[in-house]
């Protein structure tokens, strides 16, 4: 049994339309190389030009986030789940009566 990377709504359009992928990989750094090799043109929304992972993609190994492990270099077993979580910035609404403004 594989791991499973599961593929966030926003980057499917990059990836086939698919929700997920599996390959055998012994690291999360092994499974992202197998997606961005299939998945060619998700590799830019994933790692800079130099080939680190973006700041702002925030990568979970069965719920535990991989900066607090071995970053790319976490082990994996068949059965784990990989997501892929971009960080998701907003802006100021500008809306006085919003809560969240301090306009």
């Amino acid at each position: 049994m594989p791991v499973k990377v599961m593929i966030p709504t926003p980057l499917r359009p990059y990836a086939g339309k698919r929700d997920s992928a599996e390959f055998s990989a012994g690291t999360v750094g092994e499974a992202l190389s197998h997606l961005t090799t299939q998945y060619a043109d998700l590799r830019k929304h994933l790692f800079t030009e130099d080939g680190r992972l973006r700041s702002f993609v925030n990568v979970y190994v069965n719920d535990e986030d991989i900066r607090y492990l071995a970053k790319e270099n976490t082990a994996t077993k068949d059965g784990d789940t990989i997501s892929i979580i971009p960080s998701i910035a907003g802006g100021c609404c500008c809306d006085p009566c919003c809560p969240c403004c301090c306009c």
